[in-house]
């Protein structure tokens, strides 16, 4: 039995020319690119065009780009590294309820160091109302962090908009774009924003290391003590064979988005519009709102996530819940709960999610064996 991939919104699969470009830098390029001889300035140089590839992708100068462990710690430096910096402006920050964890238990420590979180709520649309945001705002908010496309649901929230509402306001805007890289049109100065998120491993990259776009006027603290790397940002020695494959994956991600974005939305209506020819009972969470080509999350009424997951799996289909696996059980989904509230959508739904590798056969097969599955399990329930 072979398996189908279908949670490129949780890791995706490198690239063969993502490996290619990694290959020789593990073979012969050892050298620290802090050292000034020859063996460390052939490693500054690939991590330098490295860092003007990933700062093409986004409409930023290399200078701007922190690069980082990953999505996760992007995230916390924008969060913490900034909420210290200027703590004396205000200790006022707003989110989001739906935000990915990175985000959130950042934002929950910095309420423990005496900062005021807002976690602005959202409907059964999963999309943040810029109303909301507006009342929320104080003379005292100097960040504000919301991300670009959800990572459960795929609803694309309104960054834009956001970010010309936030013009005549001195809170920084961070937005985690790390399911949209890739996908979606990215340039930092036409979103106004002033601190940016992005993974390698979400765009066929490697995964353990990402980047952090950071406005030139930005005040940022390190959250890491150390050497001088990253213009005194972040300390550590830069990870130069993945610097080198995230360089490739952004140069292959900016050079194909449209024909990403189209492939992967095909392939989402190639899924759901199986899923229909079969007679399945389900709803797509979210399903009145722009969303991303390449997520769809589904609720099956008469059915649970344990089961669900169990199921696909040893039928050969590899998804996900968008929920958190604790000691053996599934909490129920904060993103879901936020916008159903107590609705068994938050104990029934499953995260489908397309990129590299997948084809419309193996998309339909996966389709028609959840169909089958969904009928099995909700037999005598109707």
């Amino acid at each position: 039995m072979k398996s189908i991939y279908l949670d490129h919104a949780a890791t995706s699969p490198m690239h063969p020319d993502v490996i290619q470009a990694m290959i020789p830098v593990m073979e012969g390029t050892f050298g620290n690119p802090s050292s000034v001889h020859a063996f460390g300035r052939e490693a500054r140089h690939i991590v330098d065009v490295a860092r003007d590839k990933v700062a093409a992708s986004i409409g930023a100068s290399d200078k701007q780009i922190i690069f980082t462990s990953g999505g996760t710690e992007a995230d916390n430096m924008a969060l913490i590294g900034t909420a210290i910096a200027r703590k004396e402006q205000g200790k006022h920050i707003i989110t989001t309820a739906i935000e990915h964890h990175a985000t959130l238990h950042a934002a929950n420590y910095l309420e423990s160091q005496g900062f005021d979180v807002t976690y602005l709520p959202v409907d059964a649309t999963g999309a943040v109302k810029l109303e909301d945001l507006q009342g929320a705002l104080r003379p005292d908010t100097i960040l504000v962090s919301i991300m670009m496309i959800n990572n459960e649901t795929g609803i694309i929230q309104p960054v834009q908009a956001i970010g010309e509402l936030l013009k005549s306001h001195s809170a920084y805007f961070h937005t985690d774009a790390v399911q949209a890289y890739g996908t979606e049109e990215i340039d930092v100065v036409s979103l106004g924003v002033d601190l940016l998120s992005v993974s390698a491993h979400k765009i066929n990259g490697p995964k353990g290391i990402g980047a952090l776009y950071v406005a030139d006027h930005v005040r940022i603290k390190p959250i890491t003590y150390g050497g001088e790397q990253e213009r005194k940002r972040r300390a550590g020695t830069e990870n130069v064979a993945s610097i080198a494959g995230f360089g490739k994956a952004a140069e292959l991600a900016m050079n194909q988005r449209a024909e990403r974005k189209a492939a992967y939305q095909q392939l989402q209506d190639t899924f759901v519009s199986e899923l229909e020819a079969a007679g399945t009972n389900f709803f797509i969470n979210g399903d009145t709102g722009p969303r991303s080509a390449g997520i769809v999350n589904l609720s099956f009424p008469g059915t649970n996530v344990e089961s669900l997951l169990m199921n696909f799996d040893l039928s050969g289909v590899t998804v996900s819940s968008g929920s958190a696996c604790t000691a053996g059980s599934v909490d129920p989904s904060h993103v879901l709960k936020a916008m159903y509230g107590e609705d068994e959508r938050v104990t029934n739904s499953i995260r489908f999610s397309f990129g590299y590798g997948n084809t419309a056969e193996a998309v339909a097969e996966a389709a028609q064996t959840v169909a089958a599955i969904i009928k099995r399990l909700t037999k005598g329930k109707e």
